[in-house]
């Protein structure tokens, strides 16, 4: 029985008879990670925070600058230099201070993603960068973890969800090497869509509930207003979900 300041905090939400107060509960007991605490990760944040899940785990190694601020709304004026995952606590701390916030300044690499990863029971992919998705993609087929992958570029934005021995990951749909980190451009709704859909995306997986984004990838297109859907087969050669398949 959830007491009586969560039944009025997630009203809304416990009236949807596919989450009610069970669902609730459910919801509290769970554990995310969210790689990266920029444009897809500010939204992706504040959405599961405001919904109640239990902890958040943001994991990112960069600093907030002028620059991140026309997308990356978990950062004001006064977060400048300042680590991002310390004002992502801040930030998530007034918005739901029943949320546990753990925070890692670190870079996702080879070697820690399993480690950083360990535990959760879903990961969001809020990078920038397809090498350390990749990373972070194998990190989620090793501890069979559900990974919600998320990707923007000027007014378009992409999603996907992935349940590792049951869905084609983000690495059948990516052969061959992966192109270098360039900068991009970007308008700020875009990641702001697309880190709320990672958002329902992450909820209906942790609840089991809804159709999600299994071997479906969604291409949203802002300037024209468009969703399209691509189909996305396993590749049982996949050298990171290949053994699963």
């Amino acid at each position: 029985m959830l007491p009586a300041n969560d039944l009025e905090r997630y009203d809304r939400q416990i009236l949807l008879r596919e989450i009610g107060e069970k669902g609730q509960i459910k919801l509290q007991q769970t554990k995310v990670m969210i790689a990266g605490a920029g444009g897809l990760g500010s939204p992706s944040a504040i959405y599961l925070a405001a919904a109640g899940v239990g902890m958040l785990r943001i994991v990112d190694n960069d600093r907030v600058s002028l620059s991140n601020l026309n997308r990356q709304i978990l950062h004001g004026d006064a977060d400048i230099n300042k680590l991002k995952v310390d004002s992502a606590r801040h930030r998530l701390g007034q918005l739901n201070p029943q949320v546990v916030v753990e925070t890692i300044s670190d870079t996702i690499t080879a070697a820690n993603a399993a480690e950083l990863s360990d535990g959760c029971d879903l990961l969001i992919d809020a990078l920038d960068n397809i090498e350390t998705r990749f990373i972070l993609n194998q990190a989620a087929v090793m501890h069979r973890i559900p990974f919600i992958h998320g990707a923007v570029n000027g007014f378009e934005g992409r999603v996907m969800t992935i349940i590792p021995g049951k869905s084609a990951c983000l690495r059948c749909m990516h052969r061959g090497a992966a192109p270098l980190p360039s900068k991009f451009p970007v308008i700020g709704v875009a990641p702001g869509v697309i880190g709320a859909i990672q958002a329902t995306e992450a909820i209906k997986v942790l609840l089991n509930i809804g159709k999600p984004l299994l071997n479906r990838l969604l291409v949203y297109d802002g300037f024209n207003l468009t969703c399209r859907e691509f189909k996305i087969k396993i590749n049982p050669q996949c050298d990171h979900c290949g053994d699963l398949n």
